[in-house]
């Protein structure tokens, strides 16, 4: 079975602010309370912030009881915000975003299944934020409480 992969850095990075968003509007969370909860190395999370903090979807706190907040409420922030840090645009191959590397690129089929391919993830990954996830999360606590005695 062949797998399309985003990055660790990318699937780490989302797993980090959803912790955020589930925290949201109730102070800063430290990254060792990040690490604990997702079974993420605090080292790693420490590099993975960076950029986020860069592209303006966290904000640092800093002190004793610091951490980082999201910079924007979680329905602000779409999944594809989060990804495109760690991976750029969502292009699969590299003749739909640069034709010219290619001298097919102007008659082939291929590149027009990969380009609706791209835009197909890049428009899936836009239409969920943090806020919807949050809300996912809620509901899979929800469905899993079993009732019986």
């Amino acid at each position: 079975m062949l797998f399309m992969k985003l990055s660790t850095k990318a699937r780490y990075g989302l797993r980090l602010m959803f912790q955020l968003a589930l925290k949201y509007g109730k102070g800063p969370v430290s990254l060792k309370d990040i690490s604990r909860k997702e079974d993420i190395s605090e080292k790693y999370l420490s590099q993975i912030v960076i950029p986020l903090k860069a592209r303006g979807l966290v904000t640092p706190i800093r002190g004793s009881s610091g951490g980082y907040l999201l910079a924007r409420e979680p329905f602000a922030i779409t999944v594809k915000d989060i990804v495109e840090v760690f991976e750029g645009n969502f292009t699969p191959v590299e003749c739909t975003e640069h034709p010219s590397s290619c001298k097919r690129s102007g008659f082939c089929t291929a590149r027009k299944v990969w380009s609706i391919l791209g835009d197909k993830m890049a428009e899936t990954l836009n239409s969920l934020n943090l806020k919807d996830l949050v809300n996912m999360d809620e509901k899979n606590k929800e469905d899993f409480l079993d009732y019986s005695i």
